[in-house]
């Protein structure tokens, strides 16, 4: 049912965009100073946003979203009313993100047509709530000009930040196969940070040119603007921060304690339980750093584990491994429920804190799969999991294992991708 509600929601955001191009084509462009002005703003922005997208596949441009809002919820321009309607301020949007995404496409970073798709559902869904009731004059007529209308687009924006999170969750629960759930508070988290500003910034867009006119675009959009660069650069500072402990983790392998790109199939085998299991973002950036340097704690031994697998050893020595590993993890200066979680991944799983118990599952299914021991590779490993779910691991973290597994390939395991 998955791929059928993803292609619903593609092909009415294809009919929309060609009902709306067609329909502004046809019937002219309605104050097409203000058009341009929005439009331009709106590429700025697309043009503006980072390459990379996020992992859970977003491609975040706030100033582009935000003007794209404020067009919708735009019902004057300095003080003039507008009548550019749904379909217009639908057009704009979309001729606009076309626009600015051009340089992306060249560099083969473009934005896939799941993010086009939920921008132009999104952007009509404020417009259609919001310019029928203006033009009418219904809207003020039931709450005015003043602190009532604010309020109103702001209950607005957060009826439409809900849809986009619906819409999103839809379209990655559908290419990832996860479950809609833990995919939509995923969705709904991301939308308190910069989805509020985005928000904040489109209602005091749309105000401001109502009384300012469209000199209003350019003042309101330089603090966003410079919000969004800020980010870039927290963006950049975790990114080399992760690669750092990246190569930190991979000394257990250069040293021979573990086997090549074990740390790395454990990091991103965890990250896919833990959001399966619902965790927050913060929750998976300690689960992923941990996962990394779960071993670290072998380069410490006068003899090294045999292929560096510890889901075999007797429990003390096991806990001894991990007790030193929480040791290292603290001089490196990393957070200290990273170092936490690596202390005691080999504890019982009744006494450890959820990362804890996901790191431990997944080290053994991969020591598991990659050992001699269990030639019957997946399967096999995930019988011996479940066979210790009386005390070693969690069984409901093993059958999320299992559930991971299953979408991605018996033995596939998805590498953590680079920065």
């Amino acid at each position: 049912m998955r791929a059928p509600a993803a292609w619903t929601v593609r092909g009415a955001a294809g009919v929309l965009t060609g009902a709306a191009l067609g329909h502004t084509l046809w019937n002219g462009v309605a104050e097409p100073g203000a058009a341009l002005a929005f439009a331009t703003l709106i590429t700025v922005g697309e043009l503006a946003r980072r390459d990379r997208r996020d992992p859970l596949g977003r491609h975040p441009a706030p100033l582009g979203s935000a003007g794209a809002l404020a067009y919708a919820l735009l019902g004057q321009s300095a003080g003039q009313p507008t009548h550019h309607g749904v379909l217009q301020t639908v057009a704009v949007v979309v001729a606009a993100v076309l626009a600015g995404i051009v340089p992306h496409i060249a560099r083969g970073r473009g934005p896939a047509l799941d993010h086009l798709s939920r921008r132009v559902l999104t952007v009509a869904f404020a417009a259609a709530c919001f310019q029928p009731l203006y033009n009418s004059g219904r809207l003020e007529q039931r709450v005015g000009q003043g602190p009532y209308l604010v309020g109103f687009l702001l209950f607005l924006l957060g009826l439409t930040a809900l849809c986009d999170a619906v819409l999103a969750a839809a379209l990655t629960g559908a290419r990832t196969g996860r479950p809609y759930g833990p995919v939509l508070r995923d969705e709904l988290r991301a939308q308190l940070g910069i989805g509020s500003a985005i928000c904040a910034t489109g209602v005091v867009m749309a105000l401001g040119t109502a009384v300012a006119g469209l000199w209003a675009l350019p003042v309101f959009s330089v603090p966003l603007l410079l919000t969004q660069l800020s980010f870039h650069r927290i963006t950049a500072i975790r990114t080399t921060y992760r690669q750092t402990i990246t190569s930190l983790a991979r000394a257990t392998e250069i040293a021979g304690c573990t086997r090549p790109g074990h740390s790395r199939r454990v990091a991103a085998l965890s990250c896919a339980v833990g959001r399966e299991l619902g965790l927050s973002e913060r929750e998976l950036t300690v689960l992923e750093y941990a996962a990394l340097m779960h071993d670290i704690g072998q380069l410490s031994l006068v003899d090294p584990v045999p292929d560096g697998a510890t889901a075999g050893l007797p429990d003390g020595e096991a806990r001894r491994i991990a007790e030193l590993g929480g040791e290292v993890a603290r001089q490196t200066g990393v957070p200290a429920e990273v170092a936490v979680v690596v202390e005691r991944q080999a504890d019982p799983y009744r006494e450890q804190p959820t990362a804890a118990r996901i790191v431990r599952t997944v080290n053994a299914y991969d020591d598991l799969v990659g050992g001699s021991r269990h030639p019957g590779g997946s399967l096999a490993a995930l019988e011996r999991l479940r066979l210790g779910t009386g005390h070693d691991y969690q069984p409901e973290v093993v059958e999320c294992l299992a559930r991971v597994l299953a979408r991605g390939g018996r033995d596939r395991v998805v590498p953590v991708p680079p920065g």
